[in-house]
């Protein structure tokens, strides 16, 4: 029973802590905008065009490409450090998942997908 009272009073700080850090910068921030914050960021010239422009689907197929791709390097690499203590059926289950993201790979090579023009 003491266990749940100490969880609730754990989440109730929190919660306290976290709107305190959410509201206090509303409080002593300055609102007013002046012309150094409202210049243009970065890159040195004022925007031309409207942020909320459309983009070509091929930025947004080339980051999916990447996160798939990505995810397998991740998977890859702890198995190929204990690749000596990795059982048969460890080594075909990876063998199948390369196999997979190889077709996948293969399959968006012909589409032309990794095509940029």
């Amino acid at each position: 029973m003491m266990h749940s009272v100490e969880l609730v009073l754990f989440i109730f700080v929190s919660a306290l802590l976290a709107a305190l850090f959410i509201s206090l910068p509303f409080l002593i921030a300055s609102q007013k905008a002046d012309p150094e914050k409202l210049s243009a960021y970065e890159c040195g010239f004022d925007p031309f065009d409207d942020a909320r422009a459309r983009f070509d689907i091929r930025f947004f197929l080339v980051a999916l490409l990447f996160l798939v791709f990505d995810l397998e390097v991740s998977f890859l690499f702890p198995w190929s450090v204990c690749l000596s203590s990795v059982s048969q059926s460890g080594f075909w289950s990876i063998i199948a998942f390369l196999l997979v993201l190889t077709v996948g790979f293969v399959y968006e090579w012909q589409k032309g997908a990794l095509e940029w023009e």
